[in-house]
């Protein structure tokens, strides 16, 4: 471990990481929840800890975005075990041990950094599928990983990409008038707004306009599009473990779409309350294990 660790770089070097303070219990959903097996809990965990890291460099408002990326792609060459990379990298050394552990691609690591470093380099979104591809990169690695650390088939990706993208794209629009308050980062289609007569400084107004309100709506319909594939998710799996922990966020994916159609992201934070927790846990524990093993088809 000591020669994983070794550098070449100074002795001195501040740290990579730029640290929120978020942590799992500031997700919208469930992060390595009790569901998942016990003996994966800890490999999850390091995944998690990894993508917290090069997110919160991507969101530090303080930090040059020439600066960023510079850390984001130390984060990644860490994560390959290119040499010259030392303990700010800890992180990044730790996942890397248990992806060898496990068998699972860097890639997913990988493409999590990509996106970051797109987030550095763009800020707006021209079209749906534009926006789709950023989550290719953004979420879709994540139920992926997971996926491949249960030793699923990688069929089940398709299933797993719709539900991480819906899952993404809902995020966007709660946070939507902070990302463009913090960051001048909008996600919200900005042609969309335009053929609503509407326009990105609508996202500065404390509530939202009729055209942004169209816009929400039409993006959620692109959600509920992709819940048909991702409600064949806890099926398409063979752990219980996994498709459980999956039917419950499946469930809190659906409340978040319908909350945010009733809601104003700009007046008021949009989340899920205990009770919608406690009701998707109860429902989607026992859906998800009389569903699994049974096939998306």
């Amino acid at each position: 471990m000591n020669a994983m660790l070794d550098t070449e770089k100074p002795a001195v070097q501040i740290s990579a990481e730029t640290p929120s303070g978020k942590g799992a219990g500031d997700e919208n959903f469930p992060v390595g929840s009790f569901l998942l097996p016990k003996a994966l809990c800890p490999h999850v965990a390091k995944f998690y800890a990894f993508a917290r890291a090069i997110d919160d460099i991507a969101d530090n408002p303080d930090t040059a975005a020439d600066e960023k990326i510079r850390r984001l792609r130390d984060f990644d060459a860490a994560l390959k075990g290119e040499p010259g990379y030392g303990v700010e990298y800890e992180k990044a050394h730790a996942l890397r041990a248990s992806l060898a552990e496990t068998g699972v691609p860097t890639k997913h690591g990988s493409d999590l950094v990509a996106a970051f470093v797109l987030d550095a380099e763009k800020s707006r979104y021209a079209d749906w599928n534009e926006l789709l591809s950023y989550c290719e990169l953004s979420a879709n690695p994540v139920g992926r990983y997971l996926l491949d650390l249960h030793g699923e088939d990688k069929a089940g990706y398709r299933y797993s990409d719709a539900l991480c993208t819906v899952l993404q794209i809902v995020n966007h629009l709660q946070d939507c008038g902070d990302d463009r308050r913090e960051l001048d980062r909008v996600y919200v289609i900005e042609p969309w707004l335009a053929a609503e007569g509407g326009g990105i400084e609508d996202l500065d107004a404390p509530k939202s306009s009729a055209a942004l309100e169209k816009v929400k709506h039409r993006m959620l319909d692109g959600c509920d599009a992709l819940m048909k594939d991702a409600r064949k998710l806890p099926a398409a799996l063979n752990s219980k473990h996994l498709a459980m922990e999956s039917a419950v966020i499946v469930r809190l994916a659906s409340r978040l779409i319908a909350l945010l159609r009733k809601g104003d992201p700009l007046a008021e934070r949009v989340a899920l309350s205990k009770l919608d927790f406690a009701a998707a846990g109860l429902t989607g524990i026992v859906a998800g294990f009389f569903q699994a093993g049974k096939g998306a088809a």
